[in-house]
């Protein structure tokens, strides 16, 4: 079971801006916890998204010696896709395809259509610099805004990006509504009309409902799933009270429960999680 940390999922709609220096010492503390992946940052526009000017800078100071954990960088374009492969030390570049058009516009100033074109192109920039593109599918279990959602338009579209050579979809739950029904239906089916694809889950949860969602998806094949330190942070392009994400801890929690392997070292989790107390306030 992958258990990919987001902690510029954490920071990213918090007001205050968290000093580089800080930002530098926890993530250098969750790069030795042993994580699959780290979400760290992204290159789009700090006018968008303040807290995270300075990826590039944090990028340089990361000590990434002693790590496995791969570094996944979100962007939104062309430009922000140029700068992000620009760093060898990025592994991996994740864009929001939302399948809501009216989030997609908040959250990208594109519609889906265009998305569509935006994707093709970072997919070649990915492909010639040798990175890895992620495809979140953003608002896959529904909208607030009462654009049409069905399991079959989730399955429309992981089936036409999946032909561009996309090799990692998570499909999202960007405001928390997803429901054990359609969470089993989704990964059952995409995982097996999908078999070279890995599939992963985008969690934003209340505290009453983590733990259904996790086994949906876990008993219908899916093993990447993305959480944050004790569950801070959510979406703030979605325009609706935050739904926080789901927390890191009650992901390692389920696989103890059940001797999942995780690879995790909870020493260095828990040093880090101490670091996360102090600065994402």
């Amino acid at each position: 079971m992958k258990i990919i940390e987001c902690p510029r999922d954490a920071m990213q709609g918090l007001h205050d801006f968290i000093p580089t220096t800080e930002k530098v010492r926890y993530l250098n503390a969750l790069l030795q916890v042993g994580f699959d992946t780290l979400d760290f940052g992204s290159f789009v526009s700090p006018k968008a998204i303040p807290q995270m000017r300075d990826t590039a800078e944090v990028l340089g100071l990361l000590d990434l010696e002693n790590t496995i954990t791969k570094l996944l960088a979100i962007v939104a374009n062309k430009r922000g896709a140029l700068s992000a492969a620009s760093f060898p030390e990025v592994d991996i570049l994740g864009y929001p395809f939302s399948i809501s058009e009216t989030f997609q516009l908040r959250n990208t100033n594109a519609t889906i259509e265009d998305s569509l074109e935006r994707v093709k192109v970072i997919q070649d920039i990915c492909l010639q610099h040798n990175k890895t593109l992620l495809i979140y599918i953003s608002m896959g279990f529904g909208n607030p805004y009462g654009d049409f959602w069905h399991v079959d338009v989730v399955q429309k579209w992981v089936a036409q990006l999946a032909k561009l050579g996309i090799t990692i979809f998570q499909l999202s739950d960007t405001i928390g509504v997803a429901e054990p029904a359609n969470i089993e239906y989704l990964f059952k089916e995409l995982i097996h009309a999908n078999p070279t694809i890995e599939i992963g889950a985008h969690f934003h949860t209340t505290p009453d409902t983590w733990e259904e969602k996790i086994v949906a998806a876990y008993e219908n094949g899916c093993r990447r799933f993305d959480g944050t330190i004790r569950g801070f942070g959510g979406c703030p392009m979605a325009q609706n009270k935050l739904v926080g994400n789901m927390p890191s801890e009650n992901l390692i929690a389920f696989a103890q429960e059940r001797n999942i392997n995780t690879g995790l070292d909870l020493g260095s989790y828990f040093e880090a999680m101490k670091i996360a107390g102090q600065i994402l306030k």
